[in-house]
């Protein structure tokens, strides 16, 4: 008797043959706009901006926001805030005006024209390869999201329950000076750097 063995399945984190439903599922399930990869990307700057900080920094900043904090993913060491459309543009006078101006922060926006890695949807199996894009606190279809990102309560894109993006940005900014202070206090390692546009105020 002749014993057949399987074909190796595609990769679940977007880089196979699975990414042509990956982009399907973002595009049709949330209405997001999604390139395929490998691996597959949102668009941001049209329905959601991304904030970008270390995941230690983005644990200190869950605690502080709870849910108030919208869609969360986590890719390697960095945790990225989904956040209103047109924030990127907003970020660099709300850290001045938050008194964070001339203070190097490991805090990055990806906004117009910006891509992040598309984590695999909540019970999509596994989470990929390790340091894949995964999300924390995932984005829930059939419910318009974009209305709960945090915004800035005067925009125009900013519902009236939606969280608000000063409280964010303060406690965004508050947890990446810790934890920056906090490894040159031990001498750990310096924060990653990484593509997205950095802020250090001036």
């Amino acid at each position: 008797m002749a014993f057949t063995v399987p074909l190796p399945r595609s990769p679940l984190d977007g880089t196979g043959d699975d990414a042509g439903g990956l982009v399907r599922w973002y595009e049709h399930e949330l209405g997001w706009a999604a390139v395929a990869g490998p691996p597959v990307q949102l668009v941001t700057g049209l329905r959601f901006d991304v904030l970008e900080l270390p995941a230690t920094a983005g644990r200190g900043v869950l605690r502080r926001m709870g849910a108030a904090a919208g869609p969360v993913a986590l890719m390697g060491r960095r945790m990225r805030l989904l956040v209103a459309a047109g924030s990127a543009e907003e970020l660099p006078g709300l850290l001045d005006w938050l008194e964070w101006g001339g203070i190097s922060l490991d805090l990055a926006i990806l906004g117009t024209d910006g891509r992040m890695t598309a984590p695999l949807p909540p019970g999509r199996g596994g989470s990929g390869a390790p340091g894949a894009a995964v999300w924390l606190r995932a984005p829930v279809p059939g419910r318009e999201v974009e209305s709960s990102l945090p915004a800035l309560r005067s925009a125009p894109w900013g519902g009236a329950d939606a969280p608000c993006l000063v409280r964010l940005v303060a406690a965004a900014a508050a947890e990446c000076h810790r934890v920056r202070l906090l490894s040159a206090r031990t001498g750990g390692p310096a924060p990653q750097q990484r593509s997205p546009q950095r802020f250090a105020s001036s």
